[in-house]
């Protein structure tokens, strides 16, 4: 089983100093709330290699209920209550990814581990790193190929498995409140690492993509689903 056929990869730059502000915030109130909305709250992250960055990623089962389930939390009472609060951390939260698995089975595994609970505190073990190949086009069937046979294996040996591949979701955006980046193609994958080596894994991806190719390495909140 996997989490959710449309994923959103949001990125947030805020204001100087103020992530773990957004981080209590987001732990405390926007989890259990937004997932009583109908989306799942896949993971959240520190970006080691900009302390004003804030990356999370959530998901839907499809373009319809993430209309659905949008609707329902922006318009809810939590987000009013809150939402001065959010946004006063913030700089931008336009840079968003619309994403889909590249196919059946390629997104995030629910592996059936429970969040942990409110009030959960310390650092989990591991790290994620989230690769985005920006493309001239479409991810064909050819690119995906040559993927999974090159450039996930040599990850793989390297000690930084892929966890799960995505590319562009082309389907218009159900919700516009929310700005996402439109006319984009992207591949997107993710990988876990148990410690931070963003070298050595511009290092792999180097020798096996091309391209402009962006990474960043995630530290997961204490209550981060994905971790």
């Amino acid at each position: 089983m996997t989490f959710s056929p449309v994923v959103e990869l949001r990125r947030y730059a805020m204001q100087p100093g103020r992530r773990d502000d957004l981080i209590d915030l987001f732990d405390r109130e926007f989890l259990e709330t937004q997932e009583g909305a109908g989306m799942t709250v896949i993971g959240q992250f520190r970006d080691l290699g900009d302390v004003d960055s804030f990356v999370w990623l959530r998901g839907f089962s499809d373009m319809a209920a993430r209309r659905a389930a949008l609707t329902a939390f922006y318009g809810g009472p939590v987000w009013a209550r809150f939402r001065d609060q959010a946004n006063a951390t913030m700089a931008s939260s336009d840079n968003v990814f619309l994403l889909r698995p590249v196919r059946a089975g390629a997104g995030f595994a629910d592996d059936g581990r429970e969040r942990p609970g409110p009030g959960a505190t310390g650092q989990p073990d591991g790290f994620v790193a989230a690769v985005t190949c920006h493309l001239a086009g479409p991810a064909d069937d050819r690119l995906i190929a040559r993927f999974d046979a090159e450039a996930a294996p040599a990850l793989a040996a390297a000690g930084m498995p892929v966890i799960a591949t995505f590319v562009t979701e082309a389907a218009e955006n159900t919700f516009p409140r929310l700005p996402v980046r439109a006319g984009e193609n992207v591949l997107v994958f993710f990988c876990r690492m148990a410690a931070p080596d963003a070298a050595g894994l511009r290092a792999v991806i180097d020798r096996h993509l091309t391209g402009p190719v962006e990474v960043a390495v995630l530290q997961p909140t204490a209550r981060s689903r994905l971790r």
